[in-house]
């Protein structure tokens, strides 16, 4: 389990995503910051002005990955099931769900997303959970 906490633009926006969007419980708020369970997860989005919109940097099998971005690793049939969600409320794709590794080590489901206040988010789901760390 691990502790992330990040800037967002307002607690209003931030709920709807996390709670409404992706199915996140609420944790502990004010009116300057809001914990969520992110999949057995600890997030704690804060309201600052001064958001960085992530840069396209990263490149991963020729495909420009934004950067900073965090996420997380579920199951296939949760993966699924967020990307129905992101999908049913019309969140864009900034990279679209896709199947990677196909047949090799390390087979995973990967999408990823901005969230209302441009965070990237990544999701993963691996074909065979013990390939995490394979090379």
């Amino acid at each position: 389990m691990f502790h992330y906490a990040f800037k967002v633009k307002d607690i209003a926006s931030t709920r709807k995503f996390y709670i409404d969007i992706l199915g996140c419980e609420e944790g502990r708020s004010t009116e300057n910051w809001i914990d969520f369970d992110f999949f057995g997860n600890q997030l704690s989005a804060h309201i600052n002005a001064n958001i960085t919109a992530p840069d396209f940097c990263g490149k991963v099998d020729d495909i420009s990955v934004p950067m900073p971005h965090f996420g997380c690793i579920l199951s296939v049939e949760k993966f699924k099931e967020v990307q129905s969600n992101l999908q049913n409320a019309n969140i864009n794709f900034i990279i679209e769900p896709q199947l990677r590794y196909k047949g090799k080590t390390g087979e995973q489901w990967t999408m990823f997303v901005l969230d209302f206040s441009e965070n990237a988010i990544e999701f993963k789901a691996f074909s065979n959970p013990a390939d995490v760390f394979k090379t």
